[in-house]
């Protein structure tokens, strides 16, 4: 069966933050009196990421919403910042999550406006499916301004994480496809947007920006390469 429409991951695939997390993180806790250095800051963020990843994967059911994502990120932010004395966590948090929702603060890979133009122009429709909160709707309608926000699935709006049967099962009715196998699905991170994915029957390609997983294939290591 042939493809008739692309669903791109966001972050890592489509778009990336700039200035890093790492150095938007540092800074803000700067701002607030940690005195955490950025590798420091780097580590911990990682680490408090994972275990919140973690959180969803052994519930098992991968559930998530709005009131979720804000939960996540509270812990994610306090954890990072323990040097922060606790009644300054809120500050914190509330200015980093002001700097994630501007799009501002995220630009387009180089690859990714001229692919989507190119695909929409052969006729695919494209999407954009992340595990993501609703900051990303305004994001993607500033630096990929071609994808209508029907077409732009956050997971805290879906109301399951990828890689859920659910959460891709929403994108396919969303899209109006009757076939997974009418879907390819673009993304970087292995589980999430390949592994998962192709458990479940759908096609899924790679995206291994900095060539470090030969093994995973098919893949690419630009968008370019999708046309």
């Amino acid at each position: 069966m042939t493809y008739s429409a692309v669903l791109f991951d966001a972050v890592g695939t489509l778009i990336h933050p700039e200035p890093s997390v790492a150095a938007a993180y540092h800074a803000a806790g700067l701002r607030h009196g940690s005195k955490l250095g950025l590798d420091e800051v780097n580590a911990r963020f990682r680490a408090a990421f994972a275990a919140e990843e973690a959180i969803d994967v052994a519930s098992g059911m991968l559930r998530t919403d709005e009131a979720r994502e804000l939960r996540r990120w509270r812990a994610i932010v306090s954890t990072t910042f323990s040097d922060v004395p606790s009644e300054r966590h809120d500050r914190v948090f509330d200015d980093l999550w002001r700097h994630f929702a501007c799009p501002s603060s995220w630009q387009a890979f180089d690859d990714a406006v001229p692919t989507i133009e190119r695909l929409q122009a052969q006729g695919f429709v494209v999407a954009v499916g992340s595990n993501f909160d609703e900051r990303l709707l305004p994001i993607v309608a500033e630096l990929l301004p071609s994808i209508p926000a029907e077409r732009v699935f956050p997971s805290s709006l879906v109301g399951r994480r990828k890689p859920s049967a659910e959460f891709f099962e929403h994108c396919l009715t969303r899209l109006g496809l009757a076939d997974r196998r009418q879907l390819l699905i673009v993304g970087d991170d292995a589980d999430n947007d390949v592994l998962g994915p192709r458990a479940l029957g759908f096609s899924a390609l790679f995206l291994d920006r900095r060539n470090r997983t030969p093994d995973l294939a098919p893949r690419i290591v630009s968008l370019h390469e999708l046309l």
